[in-house]
């Protein structure tokens, strides 16, 4: 038998209609959206990359689904301009075009900064991994709101420089840090607060003076990942811009079949968190 097909100038939207089970879902939405944003960047003014983002907003008990395309309208309305800033701006937009209650933005992007060689002064990019996420509730309100850096360092160990007669075993390392905070700060300044307590910069392009540099810097500045995490809250704790902070250090060991790990997490004295 042949089909027939129904047509009707009316178009049910399915994910307003009533949903029987009354279960209200927590969090809805888009994840691993790879997308072309343009975010602050404190030498060049702006900075193109390709954020992954996740998208998400509450669900009332008594809908069905929500509506997908608006989470990527949303995204391209607001890709010229993602940073602290406009933060919530989109978290708003989310609310109010998906009629929900609470609404939470992912957003994870390579950053590049041009650095020079110690010596040489050779310049090259590095790259590092950032991200902003933010949580606004039914009061409107941005409540909670985090920059991430993750930063490649290296160091080396202070037990391997202490027993050994000669040399010491150092590795590369990623030390991720999360912040809250009161007021805009430069991602920038972030990562160099963290470059300052490693035994020594990590770089795109080193040539043999700077090799020398390095390699000598790091022998006499040894950390163990507990130094760096600690000589990083130091330095944070004394910052009155940070509210609340996590860092956690993890090295690559070159002589373990394991790797070293640390952690802090801390709300700063007088933040207003």
């Amino acid at each position: 038998m042949p089909v027939h097909h129904i047509t009707s100038d009316v178009m049910i939207d399915v994910q307003n209609m009533n949903d029987s089970r009354m279960i209200e879902i927590d969090r809805v939405g888009v994840k691993n959206v790879k997308y072309p944003i343009t975010v602050l960047d404190k030498a060049n003014g702006y900075q193109h990359t390709i954020a992954t983002i996740d998208m998400f907003v509450n669900l009332p008990h008594n809908y069905k689904g929500t509506h997908m395309s608006r989470f990527l309208e949303i995204l391209h309305e607001n890709k010229g301009m993602i940073n602290m800033k406009n933060f919530p701006n989109i978290l708003r937009a989310l609310k109010e075009r998906l009629n929900a209650e609470a609404a939470h933005v992912f957003v994870r992007f390579p950053y590049f900064i041009q650095k020079e060689a110690p010596v040489t002064k050779a310049e090259s990019l590095l790259e590092y991994i950032c991200g902003f996420y933010g949580h606004m509730d039914s009061s409107g309100e941005m409540k909670r709101f985090i920059v991430s850096v993750t930063v490649p360092i290296s160091t080396l160990c202070p037990c391997s420089k202490e027993i050994s007669q000669y040399g010491a075993h150092n590795q590369r390392g990623m030390v991720k840090v999360d912040v809250r905070f009161k007021k805009f700060f430069w991602i920038e300044d972030l990562i160099q607060t963290i470059e300052e307590c490693a035994s020594t910069d990590v770089y795109a392009i080193l040539k043999r003076e700077d090799e020398k540099y390095v390699t000598e810097k790091a022998f006499n500045n040894p950390k163990f990942v507990e130094d760096v995490v600690r000589d990083i809250a130091i330095l944070f704790s004394k910052n009155e811009n940070i509210t609340w902070f996590s860092i956690e250090a993890e090295n690559f060991e070159s002589i373990h079949n394991h790797n070293a790990y640390a952690y802090i997490e801390k709300h700063n004295e007088g933040g207003n968190i």
